[in-house]
């Protein structure tokens, strides 16, 4: 697309502002999904194609995943990561499980939903992850909105818990005590606030972008691991379904193809359910 042509179209973002198409933002987003330049090349010229003043950046998204993903699952997968994230609502307990994969990939022994004793009250605690020494207690904040930020509030309440519960550790010569994190996890983004008063306190704070290189993105990344709403073989009801029982990525379904039985599928739709899964963890553009 041509210099003046981008500045002629104006996109709609979700708050409602109109702002000139910018195919470099694009081209990025593709990039970082793993995408090949030659497919890059070919998703943004029919992006181009079908460009129109007005368009919303959600229609946008569409179009890109849907030709996509007919050159690459696996990028298409991961091009999908952050709306996936969000789709992992309306409860927060998927993403909690979610968080506790990306701990266990790293060697944590990992309990969710954990009542632990304070210095003064007990606390439940989302995710508790173990590891040579090492105690790490997350927080998990999931919003169903991008613009939805937690702020300093919650990183004082969540600073708060966690510092009665250090208390109470600091009083335990067991080994588990002998490094303790707390963390706020969230899947959208942390006020300004909150990030300086994570900073000054010692609280780890972890947002989709936050902190730059070691984010939820970025860790998601490394992880390779892809969860289950990537999946566009898979209905809304089913995924509820599943996640309702723990089950939250694409690898548990290919490990354990047991786990489709708690979906009423005919053996055809469990194997495209599964070859979709397989094709997202495979590394290869």
């Amino acid at each position: 697309m041509n210099e003046k042509l981008s500045r002629e179209i104006k996109v709609r973002k979700n708050t409602g502002e109109l702002l000139p198409y910018e195919p470099e933002k694009l081209r990025e987003a593709l990039r970082r999904s793993g995408a090949g330049e030659s497919n890059i090349e070919k998703v943004s010229r029919h992006v181009e194609s079908e460009l129109y003043d007005g368009i919303t950046t959600k229609k946008i998204y569409q179009i890109a995943y849907n030709q996509l993903r007919k050159v690459s699952h696996r990028s298409a997968g991961r091009y999908k990561l952050k709306k996936a994230i969000f789709q992992l609502g309306p409860s927060g307990y998927p993403f909690e499980y979610f968080v506790a994969r990306l701990l266990e990939k790293e060697g944590y022994r990992v309990k969710t939903g954990q009542v632990i004793q304070g210095k003064c009250v007990q606390h439940e605690v989302d995710v508790v992850a173990e590891m040579q020494g090492k105690i790490l207690m997350a927080e998990c904040k999931f919003h169903h909105a991008a613009h939805v930020k937690s702020d300093v509030k919650t990183s004082l309440y969540v600073k708060a818990r966690f510092d009665d519960i250090r208390d109470r550790l600091g009083k335990d010569t067991s080994p588990v005590a002998l490094q303790f994190t707390p963390m706020l996890i969230t899947n959208t983004r942390f006020t300004m606030d909150a990030e300086k008063y994570g900073e000054c306190s010692g609280l780890k704070l972890m947002a989709w972008d936050h902190p730059q290189g070691n984010s939820l993105k970025d860790w998601i990344d490394r992880s390779g691991l892809h969860p289950l709403t990537v999946l566009k073989s898979i209905t809304k009801k089913e995924l509820k379904t599943l996640m309702k029982e723990g089950v939250v990525l694409c690898r548990e379904i290919i490990e354990q193809p047991a786990s489709l039985d708690l979906l009423d599928l005919t053996q055809r739709r469990k194997n495209s359910i599964i070859k979709e899964a397989r094709a997202l963890s495979e590394n290869q553009d």
